[in-house]
Protein backbone atom coordinates (compact mmCIF):
# COMPACT_ATOMS: atom_id res chain seq x y z
CA UNK A 1 0.00 0.00 0.00
CA UNK A 2 2.80 2.42 0.92
CA UNK A 3 4.71 1.56 -2.21
CA UNK A 4 1.70 2.49 -4.31
CA UNK A 5 1.05 5.78 -2.45
CA UNK A 6 4.63 7.10 -2.42
CA UNK A 7 5.03 7.46 -6.22
CA UNK A 8 1.67 9.24 -6.47
CA UNK A 9 2.58 11.56 -3.60
CA UNK A 10 6.00 12.32 -5.10
CA UNK A 11 4.46 13.00 -8.50
CA UNK A 12 1.88 15.40 -7.10
CA UNK A 13 4.47 17.10 -4.91
CA UNK A 14 6.68 17.68 -7.95
CA UNK A 15 3.73 19.17 -9.87
CA UNK A 16 2.89 21.42 -6.92
CA UNK A 17 6.50 22.64 -6.67
CA UNK A 18 6.55 23.41 -10.38
CA UNK A 19 3.26 25.35 -10.15
CA UNK A 20 4.57 27.40 -7.23
CA UNK A 21 7.82 28.07 -9.06
CA UNK A 22 5.99 29.16 -12.23
CA UNK A 23 3.40 31.35 -10.50
CA UNK A 24 5.66 33.00 -7.92
CA UNK A 25 6.86 35.79 -10.31
CA UNK A 26 3.22 36.63 -11.08
CA UNK A 27 2.42 36.70 -7.37
CA UNK A 28 5.37 39.04 -6.73
CA UNK A 29 4.26 41.23 -9.62
CA UNK A 30 0.82 41.60 -8.03
CA UNK A 31 2.28 42.12 -4.56
CA UNK A 32 4.56 44.97 -5.61
CA UNK A 33 1.78 46.62 -7.63
CA UNK A 34 -0.38 46.78 -4.49
CA UNK A 35 2.38 48.01 -2.14
CA UNK A 36 2.38 51.75 -1.30
CA UNK A 37 5.49 53.70 -2.21
CA UNK A 38 6.39 54.36 1.42
CA UNK A 39 6.48 50.60 2.12
CA UNK A 40 8.33 49.39 -0.97
CA UNK A 41 11.75 49.76 0.65
CA UNK A 42 10.97 50.29 4.33
CA UNK A 43 9.37 46.89 5.07
CA UNK A 44 12.09 44.76 3.54
CA UNK A 45 11.23 41.38 2.02
CA UNK A 46 7.73 40.28 2.99
CA UNK A 47 5.34 37.86 1.36
CA UNK A 48 2.53 40.42 1.56
CA UNK A 49 2.59 44.13 2.49
CA UNK A 50 1.06 45.31 5.76
CA UNK A 51 -1.01 47.80 3.79
CA UNK A 52 -2.24 47.70 0.20
CA UNK A 53 -3.27 50.41 -2.23
CA UNK A 54 -4.49 50.89 -5.79
CA UNK A 55 -2.70 54.20 -6.25
CA UNK A 56 -0.26 52.71 -8.76
CA UNK A 57 -3.11 51.48 -10.96
CA UNK A 58 -4.85 54.86 -10.74
CA UNK A 59 -1.68 56.70 -11.73
CA UNK A 60 -0.99 54.38 -14.66
CA UNK A 61 -4.52 54.74 -16.03
CA UNK A 62 -4.99 58.46 -15.42
CA UNK A 63 -1.55 60.10 -15.58
CA UNK A 64 0.49 57.99 -17.99
CA UNK A 65 0.35 57.01 -21.65
CA UNK A 66 -0.29 53.36 -20.77
CA UNK A 67 -3.81 53.32 -22.34
CA UNK A 68 -2.21 54.35 -25.66
CA UNK A 69 0.49 51.67 -25.33
CA UNK A 70 -2.17 49.11 -24.45
CA UNK A 71 -4.33 49.99 -27.47
CA UNK A 72 -1.33 49.88 -29.82
CA UNK A 73 -0.28 46.46 -28.56
CA UNK A 74 -3.78 45.05 -28.98
CA UNK A 75 -3.95 46.37 -32.56
CA UNK A 76 -0.48 45.13 -33.52
CA UNK A 77 -0.74 41.73 -31.82
CA UNK A 78 -4.27 41.01 -33.04
CA UNK A 79 -3.54 42.09 -36.62
CA UNK A 80 -0.31 40.08 -36.70
CA UNK A 81 -1.96 36.96 -35.28
CA UNK A 82 -4.79 37.08 -37.84
CA UNK A 83 -2.50 37.82 -40.81
CA UNK A 84 0.03 35.13 -39.89
CA UNK A 85 -2.66 32.51 -39.27
CA UNK A 86 -4.27 33.13 -42.67
CA UNK A 87 -0.94 33.00 -44.51
CA UNK A 88 0.31 29.99 -42.53
CA UNK A 89 -2.92 28.07 -43.11
CA UNK A 90 -2.64 28.48 -46.88
CA UNK A 91 1.11 27.86 -47.09
CA UNK A 92 1.00 24.97 -44.61
CA UNK A 93 -1.76 23.32 -46.64
CA UNK A 94 0.26 23.75 -49.84
CA UNK A 95 3.38 22.18 -48.30
CA UNK A 96 1.31 19.32 -46.88
CA UNK A 97 -0.75 18.45 -49.94
CA UNK A 98 1.28 19.40 -53.01
CA UNK A 99 4.59 18.15 -54.36
CA UNK A 100 6.51 20.52 -56.61
CA UNK A 101 10.11 20.95 -57.71
CA UNK A 102 11.07 23.86 -55.45
CA UNK A 103 9.23 22.61 -52.37
CA UNK A 104 12.33 21.61 -50.40
CA UNK A 105 14.17 24.76 -51.44
CA UNK A 106 11.32 26.84 -50.03
CA UNK A 107 11.33 24.83 -46.81
CA UNK A 108 15.11 25.26 -46.53
CA UNK A 109 14.87 29.03 -47.05
CA UNK A 110 12.15 29.28 -44.42
CA UNK A 111 14.33 27.39 -41.96
CA UNK A 112 17.27 29.61 -42.87
CA UNK A 113 15.35 32.72 -41.79
CA UNK A 114 15.13 31.32 -38.27
CA UNK A 115 18.91 30.95 -37.91
CA UNK A 116 19.95 34.61 -37.92
CA UNK A 117 19.99 36.73 -34.74
CA UNK A 118 17.33 39.43 -34.93
CA UNK A 119 19.86 42.11 -33.97
CA UNK A 120 21.64 41.58 -37.30
CA UNK A 121 18.44 42.37 -39.19
CA UNK A 122 17.44 45.60 -37.46
CA UNK A 123 19.53 47.89 -39.69
CA UNK A 124 18.52 46.29 -43.04
CA UNK A 125 14.85 46.29 -42.06
CA UNK A 126 15.03 49.92 -40.97
CA UNK A 127 16.69 50.73 -44.32
CA UNK A 128 13.89 48.99 -46.22
CA UNK A 129 10.99 50.43 -44.24
CA UNK A 130 12.17 54.06 -44.19
CA UNK A 131 11.57 54.82 -47.92
CA UNK A 132 8.18 53.13 -47.65
CA UNK A 133 7.13 55.35 -44.75
CA UNK A 134 6.57 52.36 -42.47
CA UNK A 135 8.85 53.39 -39.62
CA UNK A 136 7.23 54.87 -36.54
CA UNK A 137 3.92 53.26 -37.51
CA UNK A 138 1.85 50.32 -36.34
CA UNK A 139 1.58 49.07 -39.91
CA UNK A 140 5.35 48.70 -40.12
CA UNK A 141 5.40 46.63 -36.93
CA UNK A 142 2.63 44.37 -38.23
CA UNK A 143 4.55 43.81 -41.47
CA UNK A 144 7.79 42.96 -39.64
CA UNK A 145 6.13 40.71 -37.06
CA UNK A 146 4.18 38.91 -39.78
CA UNK A 147 7.32 38.27 -41.82
CA UNK A 148 9.19 36.78 -38.87
CA UNK A 149 6.34 34.62 -37.54
CA UNK A 150 5.11 33.13 -40.83
CA UNK A 151 7.86 30.45 -41.19
CA UNK A 152 7.33 28.82 -37.79
CA UNK A 153 3.55 29.16 -38.04
CA UNK A 154 3.66 27.50 -41.47
CA UNK A 155 5.51 24.47 -40.11
CA UNK A 156 3.08 24.34 -37.19
CA UNK A 157 0.05 24.33 -39.48
CA UNK A 158 1.68 21.87 -41.87
CA UNK A 159 2.02 19.36 -39.03
CA UNK A 160 -1.72 19.59 -38.36
CA UNK A 161 -2.60 19.22 -42.06
CA UNK A 162 -0.31 16.17 -42.30
CA UNK A 163 -2.41 14.52 -39.59
CA UNK A 164 -5.62 14.82 -41.63
CA UNK A 165 -6.21 12.04 -44.21
CA UNK A 166 -6.11 13.22 -47.82
CA UNK A 167 -9.05 10.96 -48.61
CA UNK A 168 -11.45 13.41 -46.94
CA UNK A 169 -10.91 16.18 -49.47
CA UNK A 170 -10.63 13.70 -52.32
CA UNK A 171 -14.08 12.37 -51.46
CA UNK A 172 -15.44 15.92 -51.36
CA UNK A 173 -13.89 16.74 -54.74
CA UNK A 174 -15.39 13.56 -56.23
CA UNK A 175 -18.79 14.82 -55.05
CA UNK A 176 -18.28 18.04 -57.00
CA UNK A 177 -16.55 20.37 -54.53
CA UNK A 178 -13.58 22.40 -55.64
CA UNK A 179 -10.31 22.09 -53.77
CA UNK A 180 -10.82 25.48 -52.12
CA UNK A 181 -14.33 24.54 -50.94
CA UNK A 182 -13.03 21.23 -49.60
CA UNK A 183 -10.24 23.11 -47.84
CA UNK A 184 -12.59 25.71 -46.35
CA UNK A 185 -15.53 23.50 -45.38
CA UNK A 186 -13.85 20.21 -44.45
CA UNK A 187 -10.15 20.63 -43.70
CA UNK A 188 -10.14 23.96 -41.85
CA UNK A 189 -12.79 22.92 -39.26
CA UNK A 190 -10.65 19.87 -38.46
CA UNK A 191 -7.60 22.06 -37.90
CA UNK A 192 -9.22 24.45 -35.39
CA UNK A 193 -6.82 23.24 -32.65
CA UNK A 194 -3.89 24.08 -34.92
CA UNK A 195 -5.36 27.46 -35.77
CA UNK A 196 -5.87 28.19 -32.07
CA UNK A 197 -2.30 27.16 -31.27
CA UNK A 198 -0.97 29.36 -34.08
CA UNK A 199 -3.06 32.32 -32.97
CA UNK A 200 -1.88 31.93 -29.39
CA UNK A 201 1.78 31.59 -30.29
CA UNK A 202 1.83 34.56 -32.68
CA UNK A 203 -0.26 36.80 -30.42
CA UNK A 204 2.07 36.14 -27.48
CA UNK A 205 5.20 36.67 -29.59
CA UNK A 206 3.94 39.99 -30.96
CA UNK A 207 2.62 41.13 -27.58
CA UNK A 208 5.97 40.70 -25.84
CA UNK A 209 8.35 41.72 -28.67
CA UNK A 210 10.66 44.59 -27.69
CA UNK A 211 13.62 44.83 -30.09
CA UNK A 212 11.87 45.96 -33.29
CA UNK A 213 9.27 47.97 -31.38
CA UNK A 214 12.10 49.88 -29.72
CA UNK A 215 14.15 50.40 -32.88
CA UNK A 216 11.35 51.23 -35.34
CA UNK A 217 9.13 53.42 -33.13
CA UNK A 218 9.89 56.95 -31.94
CA UNK A 219 7.52 58.67 -29.54
CA UNK A 220 4.58 57.46 -27.50
CA UNK A 221 1.87 57.67 -30.17
CA UNK A 222 2.87 54.41 -31.87
CA UNK A 223 4.73 52.75 -28.98
CA UNK A 224 3.61 49.32 -27.80
CA UNK A 225 3.36 48.01 -24.26
CA UNK A 226 6.93 46.60 -23.91
CA UNK A 227 8.38 49.95 -25.01
CA UNK A 228 5.93 51.79 -22.77
CA UNK A 229 7.26 49.98 -19.71
CA UNK A 230 10.58 51.76 -20.23
CA UNK A 231 8.89 55.10 -19.54
CA UNK A 232 8.67 54.09 -15.88
CA UNK A 233 12.49 53.95 -15.74
CA UNK A 234 14.07 57.38 -15.28
CA UNK A 235 17.71 58.37 -15.07
CA UNK A 236 17.95 58.16 -11.30
CA UNK A 237 15.02 55.97 -10.22
CA UNK A 238 12.60 53.23 -11.22
CA UNK A 239 8.88 53.43 -10.41
CA UNK A 240 8.50 49.77 -9.54
CA UNK A 241 4.95 50.09 -8.25
CA UNK A 242 3.67 51.73 -11.41
CA UNK A 243 5.67 49.41 -13.65
CA UNK A 244 4.27 46.33 -11.90
CA UNK A 245 0.73 47.72 -12.05
CA UNK A 246 1.13 48.24 -15.80
CA UNK A 247 2.50 44.70 -16.10
CA UNK A 248 -0.50 43.22 -14.26
CA UNK A 249 -2.95 45.06 -16.52
CA UNK A 250 -0.99 43.99 -19.60
CA UNK A 251 -1.50 40.33 -18.63
CA UNK A 252 -5.27 40.65 -18.91
CA UNK A 253 -5.61 40.51 -22.75
CA UNK A 254 -3.30 37.50 -23.04
CA UNK A 255 -5.16 35.69 -20.24
CA UNK A 256 -8.56 36.42 -21.81
CA UNK A 257 -7.29 35.39 -25.24
CA UNK A 258 -6.05 32.02 -24.03
CA UNK A 259 -9.24 31.55 -22.02
CA UNK A 260 -11.27 31.91 -25.22
CA UNK A 261 -9.17 29.43 -27.21
CA UNK A 262 -8.52 27.04 -24.32
CA UNK A 263 -10.98 24.43 -25.60
CA UNK A 264 -9.26 24.24 -28.98
CA UNK A 265 -5.81 24.17 -27.43
CA UNK A 266 -6.79 21.18 -25.28
CA UNK A 267 -8.13 19.43 -28.36
CA UNK A 268 -4.82 20.06 -30.09
CA UNK A 269 -2.81 18.69 -27.18
CA UNK A 270 -4.91 15.54 -26.95
CA UNK A 271 -5.23 14.95 -30.71
CA UNK A 272 -3.83 11.56 -31.59
CA UNK A 273 -3.71 10.37 -27.98
CA UNK A 274 -6.41 7.80 -28.79
CA UNK A 275 -6.48 6.19 -32.19
CA UNK A 276 -9.16 4.11 -33.81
Amino acid sequence: MRRSILPVFAHRLAILCYIVFALFPLFWLLKVSLTPNDLLYSEGVRMWPSRTTFEHYAFVLQHSAFPVFFKNSVIVSGSTAIAVTIIASLSGYALSRFTFRTKYWIVGLMLLTQMFPLVMLVAPIFKILTPLGLTNSLTGLVVVYTAFNVPFATFLMQSFFDGIPKDLEKAAMIDGATRFIAFRQIILPLTLPGIAATLGFVFTAAWSELLFALMLINGNNAATFPVGLLTFVSKFSVDFGQMMAAGVMALIPAALFFLLIQRYLVQGLTAGAVKG
